[in-house]
């Protein structure tokens, strides 16, 4: 018996505990950059909402920037037939939403990417699901006008677009999810 009344058994299991969390904590990965905006997940009744409010179907590509868990790409394959992809700049969130799709069964229906939403490849995507802060929707809606075609949906969760009026606002728990859809480019000979 040691001083302590432990016996060298059991300092060893304890030992082998505490390496064990500690190389399991220092195995996770972090992020590229800080991401810029903490992961806050969506309600189910908001999720289910904004899938509705887009009017999502079988025959659409949804993209949730900034997918946390991927909540969102999972409810749109399993309760509404679709494809999904999430993108997000965490590695732990991007294993979170691996893990749960495939205990949600919808693994062969969506995939998730780990990589900054600002430089995703997303012009594949027929809807754009979006729960982030005013500024990031801002600074993120360039690249939608620029990138997704005319008639794809775009969804927030609480945050609008400024000076970029929704087709339809609808609320949830007293709080606001906006539908814009990407509108026809103007051509040239259209702006004459």
């Amino acid at each position: 018996m040691m001083r302590n009344g432990r016996t060298g058994a059991q300092v060893f299991r304890l030992l082998a505990c505490v390496l064990l969390v500690t190389s399991a904590t220092c195995a996770q990965r972090t992020p590229r950059r800080p991401p810029d905006i903490w992961w806050e997940p969506s309600p189910p009744e908001v999720v289910t909402a904004m899938l509705k409010l887009a009017k999502v179907t079988e025959k659409d590509v949804v993209y949730d920037l900034g997918c946390g868990d991927g909540r969102i790409v999972i409810a749109a394959a399993k309760e509404f037939g679709a494809r999904g992809v999430g993108i997000d700049i965490d590695p732990q969130r991007i294993e979170d939403s691996i893990r749960n799709a495939k205990a949600a069964g919808v693994s062969d229906r969506v995939r998730f990417i780990e990589g900054d939403l600002f430089e995703a490849d997303i012009r594949d995507a027929t809807v754009v699901t979006l729960f982030l802060w005013p500024s990031l929707n801002l600074k993120l809606r360039p690249k939608l006008l620029r990138e997704l075609q005319p008639g794809t949906r775009v969804v927030s969760y609480i945050h609008d677009m400024a000076d970029w009026k929704p087709e339809a606002i609808q609320y949830v728990n007293g709080r606001p999810i906006y539908l814009w859809v990407i509108p026809e480019r103007q051509t040239q000979e259209s702006r004459r």
